[in-house]
C-alpha cells in the first residue's frame, strides 16, 4: 500500500520543450516467446542469453506505486509493455489494480498476440481498455521470418478475434515494415482487417537499441506506404484524435474503416511526445531512443516517500529536452546515433 501524499510540487509538469507527461509505458518483462527481428534477433537473444533475474524486476505492488505517483505528475494514460506482458504470470491483476488509481483514464496493452486468445477475457474483466496487437504480416513464411519463431500468425489471428468478440475497441494492428521483407505484403494485410473494425498502424522500421541491424535502404516511408495502399483502394486523411497522437490516420472511402502510418524517421513527431517509459527493473527513461535512465527501483527499496520519488521524477522531466528524432532526421543520411553511445533495447522499455 503506497503512502498518502498531495504532490504538491510537480502537477501539471512539463519539459524543456513545454511538453507534458501524459503517457506512461510500463514494461512488465525484458522476456518474449518470439525473436522478431527487428527487436530481439535470436542470433543475439538466444537460449543462453541472460535476462534480469526476477528479484531485478519491479513487483506488481512497486509498479502501483510507481503508476500512482505519475498519475500525480498529470499522466492519465498507461501502456503495458513487455518483452512480451504476457509472458508475466498474474498480469490481469496488475491491470485490475492500476485501473483503480485516481487519475488514471485508460490502460492499453501491447502484445504479440500469442497468448491473448486464453488471457483476453481475463483482461477485460480486470479493467483493460484497449489492445494493440503487433502482427507484421498475415503471410505464414513472412510471420515465421520476421517473428524468428516457427508457427505462423494462427494464434494471433485468434486472438485478435477473441478481444473483437469481447468488444475491444478500438483493436490497432502494428506493422513493422521493413523493405525487401514484408513490404510486398502490405496491402493484404490491410484488405485482410478491412471492415473488420481493426485499425492497421505501418511503421517505419526505426533505428531502436543497437542490435536491430537498422539500416536506412530498408525504411519504407510512411508516405510510400499509403501510395502503395492508395493504389488499391481509396483513402482519404482523417484529423488527429487528440495532440500528440502519433500516428497519421486515413480512412477508406467507401466508410469500411480506416488505417495508420507512424512515421518517426521521416518525418518525427518529437514535438508533440507525451510519452514516458518505465523499464522492467526501474529506470525511468524519458525517450525511446535514450542511451540510459533514472533508477526509481533504488529509492522505492530504500525507504523513499512517495513525495521523494515524485520530486525524482519531477526533475527529471523537467530536464528534459529529448528530441532523437529530429535530430537524426536532419543528417540527410541518418548516419549515427545523435544522443551518443549505446541505446536502451526496444525489448527492455517497450515500443
Amino acid at each position: 500500500m503506497s503512502q498518502k501524499s498531495e504532490f504538491p510540487l510537480i502537477n501539471g509538469i512539463t519539459d524543456k520543450l513545454n511538453r507534458p507527461v501524459r503517457d506512461l509505458r510500463i514494461s512488465v518483462t525484458d522476456r518474449c516467446n518470439f525473436r522478431c527481428t527487428y527487436c530481439m534477433p535470436a542470433e543475439i537473444f538466444g537460449e543462453r542469453y541472460e535476462f534480469l533475474p526476477r528479484p531485478h524486476i519491479l513487483s506488481f505492488e512497486e509498479i502501483e506505486r510507481l503508476a500512482r505517483i505519475f498519475a500525480a505528475t498529470g499522466v492519465s494514460k498507461l501502456r503495458i509493455t513487455g518483452g512480451e506482458p504476457l509472458v508475466r504470470a498474474g498480469l490481469p491483476d496488475l491491470i485490475a489494480t492500476l485501473s483503480k488509481i485516481d487519475g488514471i483514464d485508460d490502460i492499453a496493452l501491447t502484445t504479440n498476440g500469442y497468448l491473448l486468445a486464453k488471457n483476453a477475457y481475463a483482461l477485460k474483466d480486470a479493467g483493460l481498455n484497449r489492445i494493440t496487437i503487433s502482427l507484421d504480416s498475415i503471410d505464414e513464411d513472412i510471420f515465421k521470418k520476421m517473428s524468428g519463431r516457427p508457427q505462423g500468425p494462427a494464434n494471433t489471428l485468434e486472438g485478435i478475434k477473441v478481444a473483437t468478440e469481447l468488444g475491444f475497441s478500438p483493436i490497432k494492428i502494428n506493422v513493422v515494415v521493413q523493405r525487401g521483407v514484408n513490404d510486398h505484403t502490405l496491402v493484404d494485410t490491410a484488405r485482410y482487417f478491412k471492415g473488420t473494425g481493426a485499425i492497421v498502424r505501418f511503421i517505419e522500421f526505426m533505428d531502436v537499441g543497437t542490435k536491430n541491424g537498422w539500416d536506412l535502404s530498408q525504411v519504407v516511408t510512411s508516405k510510400e506506404v499509403i501510395e502503395k495502399i492508395g493504389e488499391e483502394f481509396t483513402l482519404e486523411p482523417v484529423v488527429a484524435n487528440y495532440a500528440g497522437e502519433v500516428a497519421s490516420r486515413y480512412r477508406y472511402a467507401d466508410g469500411d474503416g480506416e488505417i495508420g502510418v507512424i512515421s518517426s524517421v521521416s518525418e518525427p513527431f518529437c514535438g508533440n511526445c507525451t510519452r514516458a517509459r518505465l523499464s522492467t527493473d526501474g529506470k525511468l527513461v524519458t525517450c525511446l531512443f535514450a542511451s540510459g535512465g533514472t533508477d526509481l527501483k533504488e529509492s522505492l527499496r530504500s525507504g523513499a516517500t512517495d513525495n521523494e520519488i515524485a520530486e525524482i521524477v519531477g526533475r527529471v522531466w523537467t530536464g528534459r529536452t529529448d528530441r532523437y528524432s529530429d535530430l537524426r532526421s536532419k543528417d540527410t543520411e541518418f548516419k549515427g546515433n545523435a544522443t551518443g553511445g549505446d541505446k536502451v533495447e526496444m525489448y527492455y522499455i517497450g515500443g
